[in-house]
Parts: structure tokens; C-alpha cells; sequence
């Protein structure tokens, strides 16, 4: 019996030893990516970080047309502040290279390791293909480096980066499994809203945890103190196509009112900047979609 035990207490020691293994190691990236160089990549990289809508949260402090960082956001966990995403070698990202932007968009990971707060949407970012975060990765190289660092988050004695570990692990398991599209345009429409746009990460309602609630996706939500709309099928049942475009060009909704609050700068910055293609996939994937 008592060898018994002993071997059982050995297993689940591996066990927990193999499981903090896994869960704090390395993501695997590919180790021969390299930032493409090409004005090709770094405009495509431009557009994405429009689509992506970096600027809403990057655009710096004090100079609110480079993506120096500074913003804060308050949650209900504390405050975060957009870290400078220039390429200043000390309060930037100059020194990263490609693995530095495969961890960050595709798993949430320092260059070090460590682990990003979940203000940073990277489960949405998981989502994009290797090119484009090497795109994006090459652009922001290219932008002209500003010298800004970002205040500390300041967060509850509970939470620190480590503990990011249990909540992503919650979150993968809540998560659904990926919808596939056979329609180019829907499968576009979606890519758009759910990795790049990540529309997700403010209009659909989370749990206590922080953890968005997959059943309810674009159900509408609280941020800070902002409500934001709800863009599901019931909040869409009356707008067409047409009319979804037409408001990510100027923001017109088919009672003749504008958006407001947050969108409206997201309107100015990111979604009246999209190609005509764009912004009819992204229309099509809400209207026809989630009818």
C-alpha cells in the first residue's frame, strides 16, 4: 500500500512538474523568420495597423500621431497603460525581431517570456496568419522612433503577469472552436472582426474573470464607464448591408443617428480607412452572418 502511494504522489508530481513546464515555457516560433525589408510588406504592414486599429490604444500621450503608448484603460482589474510600440531601443520595441512579434501577437508573450496582460487582445491577434504579423512587425520597424515610457499597470497585490498563466488556460477552454467559412468574402469578414479588428474584445460581455462569454459574442458590453452597443444578429436585424457599410465609412446608422463615444474614433481612424473590399466583407459577416 504504501509503495503504492508513494508511486501515486510520484506520477502526479511529474504531472504537475510537466504541466508548469508547458505552461510557462517558450511558445515554438519559427526560428528562420525574418522582418521582411520590401516597401511592399511595410505598406501592406501600414494597412494592417490600421485594420488592427493600433492607434486607438498605442497613439502616444504626447504626441497622439505616433504610437508611443501612454494611454490608460481602467478595468475592473486596475489600469493598464498602451505600451510604446516604436522603435526606441529603450522605451520601444527596437529591439525586437521576428520571434519577438510572433510571441507577442500570436501568444502573448514577452521577448523574455513573461506574459502580457489580456488588455493586449492577443487571443485575437492569434488568429492572423504568420505574414501578416511579420507585415505589421515590419512596419512598425520603419516608423520613426519615440522616446516614452509607459507608466506601470497598476493592478490589485493578486494580480501579477504570472497568474495570466490560469486565466488564459480558462479562457482557451471556454473558447469555441474556430468557425470555417467557404464564402472568400464571409471568411475575409470574419478574419477582420475576430482576429485583426478584434470586435470581440469591446463589444461582447465577459464574466467575472475577464473572460469573454463566446455564447453571447457581440452581445454589447460595459468598458469603464461606456456602454457599448451590442452588433448581434437581434441589434442588427434591420440594417442591411448597405447600411453596415455605410457606417463603417462615416459612422451613419439607419436611423439617422452617428455613433458616438469610442467608435467614433475608430470610424476616423481605422474602419472609413479600409478598402472598399474590406469594408463590404466586414458588412457581409455581420449582416448575412449572424442573421
Amino acid at each position: 500500500m504504501e509503495q503504492r502511494k508513494s508511486l501515486l504522489y510520484g506520477a502526479l508530481g511529474l504531472a504537475l512538474l510537466f504541466g508548469a513546464i508547458w505552461l510557462f515555457a517558450h511558445p515554438s516560433v519559427p526560428v528562420d523568420a525574418e522582418l521582411p525589408t520590401s516597401q511592399a510588406a511595410i505598406d501592406r504592414g501600414a494597412y494592417l495597423v490600421i485594420a488592427g486599429g493600433c492607434i486607438s490604444c498605442h497613439r502616444g500621450e504626447e504626441e497622439a500621431e505616433t504610437l508611443s503608448g501612454g494611454l490608460g484603460l481602467e478595468t475592473d482589474f486596475g489600469t493598464f497603460y498602451a505600451p510604446n510600440i516604436t522603435p526606441d531601443i529603450e522605451s520601444g520595441i527596437g529591439k525586437w525581431d521576428a520571434q519577438d512579434f510572433l510571441l507577442a501577437l500570436q501568444h502573448g508573450r514577452t521577448p523574455s517570456g513573461n506574459y502580457y496582460y489580456p488588455v493586449f487582445p492577443y487571443r485575437a491577434y492569434a488568429g492572423l496568419t504568420q505574414q501578416d504579423v511579420l507585415d505589421i512587425g515590419a512596419y512598425l520597424m520603419s516608423l520613426e522612433p519615440v522616446s516614452y515610457q509607459a507608466p506601470a499597470a497598476q493592478t490589485p497585490f493578486w494580480l501579477a503577469r504570472w497568474t495570466v498563466v490560469g486565466w488564459k488556460l480558462l479562457a482557451d477552454f471556454s473558447q469555441p472552436a474556430a468557425e470555417h467559412f467557404d464564402d472568400g468574402l464571409l471568411a475575409r469578414g470574419a478574419y477582420l472582426a475576430r482576429n485583426l479588428g478584434h470586435c470581440s474584445e469591446c463589444h461582447t460581455p465577459r464574466n467575472g474573470l475577464g473572460i469573454p462569454d463566446s455564447s453571447r459574442e457581440y452581445a454589447g458590453a460595459e468598458l469603464g464607464e461606456e456602454t457599448i452597443e451590442a452588433i448581434d444578429a437581434e441589434a442588427l436585424q434591420a440594417w442591411t448591408t448597405n447600411n453596415f457599410d455605410l457606417f463603417l465609412l462615416i459612422g451613419l446608422k439607419p436611423d439617422g443617428e452617428f455613433a458616438g463615444g469610442d467608435m467614433n474614433e475608430v470610424i476616423e481612424h481605422n474602419t472609413s480607412k479600409l478598402t472598399d473590399e474590406d469594408r463590404d466583407a466586414l458588412a457581409a459577416y455581420f449582416t448575412r452572418h449572424n442573421q
